[in-house]
């Protein structure tokens, strides 16, 4: 069996498609109804997400097996409640979108198990889905967007620009050589006693901060790539975080170390849209991903986007961080192009967009879960 979902062609032909999209990679539940045209206009008819944040809090952050014994109780009745909102039956489905991976393999196993079944027992396609995938395509949710784009994925465990050139097609241009962006916003707001989810509470801090009292490190200054680098700052924060004696200072530490993160993902962006005109008329950058709804993120990019001629995109808040209605636009993309996937298709708990440059070109070792990104 090849590690990634086996996609076959079914020459299903380009119609108006109705797909139910499940999504249980980390720590929410989430079951959505998605109705999308030919010409690639996007409905969401319901997007249901159950968060766990109640249940990991006192842990400080995600605790695998918690999470994936909340998807197996709760997978059922989100489901129900996204067909309810959306108001059809399971005739009314044209497919079965689930996330395969990558993510808590527990917690996609559930999922995906799930999301089988129902394939299964109503005669439904099957799509497994890219989580990258989804949050690559989330910014359709809200507009009507057209490939190729830029693309500047950023959240709790991923940091990537990749050229997207339609559903399927994505070329990685640069992505972290250790830690994510949101990872970083997390562990920061940890070790300052922020509580969990940390990057909300650290943005919210940090709007009464002058973030100029520290001077945090700068990651790669003598390379010229696009690749990312936080676990220096995420160190020197840590330890700025134990000198803070007042909630002044940690507002300040707060600013500073948001600063510093929209700071090098604006550089390394500025340098990926320099290499997609080479290649590319069309300008559009759009940033996905649970760090798109950091407002100072978004404002420090877009005014990198204006600087390159580029319009700036990104997703409703509601589709930033992981929901569902992701996963089923994805999955009828597929489901559009013929796309589906074998029912024994694996949950991984790695995936890369690029899997191609992941293999040849691996920023991290290869392991037994596969190449990361």
């Amino acid at each position: 069996m090849s590690r990634s979902a086996d996609y076959s062609s079914d020459g299903k032909a380009a119609t108006e498609l109705t797909v139910l999209g499940l999504e249980t990679s980390c720590d929410e539940t989430a079951a959505s109804v998605v109705r999308l045209t030919p010409d690639g206009v996007a409905t969401v008819l319901s997007s249901v997400v159950h968060s766990q944040i109640d249940d990991h809090a006192a842990f400080g952050g995600v605790v695998p097996e918690i999470a994936a014994r909340s998807h197996v109780e709760m997978i059922d009745g989100v489901t129900r409640r996204a067909m309810a909102a959306a108001g059809i039956g399971y005739e009314a489905l044209d497919g079965v979108a689930a996330t395969a991976g990558p993510g808590l393999v527990g917690g996609v196993m559930v999922g995906l198990g799930f999301g089988k079944a129902v394939a299964l027992a109503r005669d439904l396609p099957l799509v497994a889905v890219n989580h990258l995938e989804g949050h690559a395509v989330s910014a359709r949710l809200g507009a009507k967007v057209e490939y190729p784009f830029l693309l500047l994925l950023v959240s709790g465990g991923h940091c990537q620009l990749l050229e997207v050139r339609g559903i399927g097609d994505m070329s990685r241009l640069g992505t972290t050589i250790d830690d994510a962006a949101g990872e970083a916003f997390d562990k920061i707001a940890k070790a300052m006693g922020l509580g969990y989810p940390g990057g909300p509470a650290l943005e919210k801090m940090a709007e009464t901060g002058d973030g100029s009292r520290f001077d945090l490190p700068r990651a790669l200054l003598g390379r010229k790539d696009c690749d990312f680098s936080f676990s220096g700052l995420k160190t020197a924060a840590s330890r700025l975080a134990q000198t803070c004696e007042t909630d002044q200072d940690k507002a300040d530490l707060a600013d500073a170390v948001q600063n510093a993160i929209a700071r090098q993902l604006s550089e390394r962006s500025d340098r990926a849209m320099a290499d997609y005109l080479e290649r590319h008329e069309h300008r559009l950058f759009v940033v996905a991903g649970g760090v798109a709804a950091n407002k100072t993120v978004r404002r420090v990019l877009e005014a990198t986007a204006a600087k390159r001629g580029f319009s700036f995109l990104a997703p409703p808040m509601a589709y930033c961080t992981d929901n569902a209605a992701m996963i089923a636009l994805a999955g009828a993309e597929r489901l559009q192009l013929g796309l589906i996937s074998d029912i024994d298709a694996p949950a991984r708990p790695r995936w890369p967009l690029d899997e191609a440059r992941a293999l040849a070109d691996p920023v991290h070792p290869t392991g037994r879960k596969g190449a990361k990104a």
